[in-house]
């Protein structure tokens, strides 16, 4: 799990909030190729032509992430976040005892990656954005970086502690596999004292970006845990503001070296 219940985002810095905020949040419903309806919720910012896609970590769509969309709508990017288990679990919002990792057992990068072409194409016929990223948390993280090889017309991806490594069955799957077919460029922001991502990985990961001539900027955290800005951001304000920073500066300007 990476978040407690009842965790919320960390504020924006104040210095990024827009002074007209967003203009709020709704729940929607999506279809996906295959026909799956799955449930997402929309955050409009009041103007820009930003817009991202919100990929939630192992526990699927979540109140946190139901917020972090608002967030990002309170800064001026538009955003929708989704949920990975329409094909499994249907449409109802779920408690906190939902039995996530059997659902993660069933979901597919395909399919996931179908739901995100559907979310982008609601996203930029409800609001006005035009360029468009995808940014994950752990599993979304992974999901996120791969993005970049798996959709057309991107603006970019980001990572936060997105997993490198690769398991029985996922061969060829892991983020430095498919640097060879990324087209956006790629912010990657990690912890510095996450055991399950070393920096090992990282680097060899940065290194296939490099090698691929992928645009990148990755940012490792010195101290932070694992799942820092979603869990213990109170503790790790310093990286969560630069983390949120670094986001945004990508969004607004198409660098991933950027900081707002």
């Amino acid at each position: 799990m990476c978040y407690p219940p009842g965790a919320q985002p960390p504020d924006l810095p104040t210095h990024l909030r827009s002074i007209s905020g967003g203009a709020g949040g709704e729940d929607v419903v999506l279809t996906s190729a295959d026909g799956t309806k799955f449930r997402a919720h929309l955050a409009r910012a009041r103007s820009g032509d930003a817009g991202v896609v919100i990929s939630p970590d192992i526990r699927g769509l979540h109140q946190f992430y139901e917020e972090l969309a608002e967030r990002f709508a309170d800064a001026g990017v538009h955003a929708i976040a989704f949920d990975y288990f329409g094909r499994s679990a249907g449409l109802d919002k779920r408690a906190d005892d939902f039995p996530w990792r059997d659902h993660v057992a069933l979901t597919k990068p395909e399919t996931i990656q179908a739901d995100i072409t559907a979310s982008i194409a609601h996203l930029r016929s409800a609001t006005s954005a035009k360029r468009v990223f995808v940014l994950g948390f752990c599993m979304g993280g992974r999901v996120a970086f791969n993005a970049s090889a798996d959709q057309k017309g991107l603006a970019g991806v980001v990572g936060f502690y997105g997993r490198l490594g690769t398991r029985p069955g996922e061969e060829g799957t892991a983020p430095a596999d498919r640097a060879k077919k990324m087209t956006a460029p790629v912010l990657a922001l990690m912890g510095g004292a996450d055991p399950g991502i070393p920096e090992t990985d990282v680097r060899a990961f940065e290194k296939a970006l490099n090698d691929a001539k992928v645009k990148n900027h990755v940012e490792i955290y010195a101290g932070a845990p694992h799942s820092f800005f979603d869990r213990t951001f109170a503790d790790y304000k310093d990286a969560c503001d630069d983390a949120w920073r670094r986001a945004l500066g990508f969004m607004k300007t198409g660098d991933p070296g950027a900081r707002a």
